[in-house]
């Protein structure tokens, strides 16, 4: 499981998010990103994770009371390995962000959410578009060959509907529906 951090704020000409650009011997390197991190162990859920790792990671502190839940992605790579991202927003914090950790950043800075620089990783992209259209789920399963970073003639965002969503009209929205099937008389389906 992961945890990325959208750390938002509001800009002349737009909301605007902390990215930073990972570098050295990790992977994505050259590529942005959200502050991000794994759990550190079964001692550790989602929250506490992202508590830490924005410290790490920026400097900064978060109250848990500001975390809020933005999307959940379920990612597959290029190499198959499938993982769930966990997606938090927040919009108060202590502290002025900076790179903590210059062996593995070596930038970081504030980009307009609706202006995304690129080369940005495919998987964090998917989880911020899943933000911006205001979906809390989705599925990103690259395929043997893609890219890591974002590349939208092989953008495979699969945004799934809450209860209640009118389906057709979620942006990105693959019309991939199972064929339908008739119902067996007795087969509690």
């Amino acid at each position: 499981m992961d945890v990325h951090l959208i750390l938002r704020r509001d800009g002349a000409a737009g909301p605007q998010v902390l990215l930073s650009r990972r570098a050295g011997a990790v992977y994505a390197s050259g590529l942005w990103h959200l502050p991000s991190g794994h759990l550190d162990g079964p001692h550790e859920d989602v929250v506490d994770a992202l508590l830490r790792e924005t410290t790490e990671e920026t400097g900064v502190l978060v109250d848990p009371a500001d975390v809020r839940v933005a999307a959940t992605v379920h990612h597959r790579s290029p190499e198959g390995g499938a993982r769930v991202g966990f997606f938090f927003e927040v919009r108060r914090w202590h502290g002025t962000p900076q790179v903590m950790e210059p062996a593995v950043c070596d930038a970081m800075g504030w980009c307009r959410l609706d202006a995304l620089p690129a080369p940005m990783v495919a998987y964090c992209r998917a989880g911020l578009d899943t933000y911006r259209a205001g979906v809390r789920l989705a599925v990103h399963f690259q395929l043997p060959g893609d890219p890591i970073a974002y590349d939208a003639t092989k953008a495979r965002l699969r945004m799934v509907p809450a209860v209640g969503d009118v389906g057709a009209a979620l942006p990105g929205r693959a019309a991939r529906m199972p064929a339908e099937r008739p119902v067996e008389k007795g087969s509690g389906a």
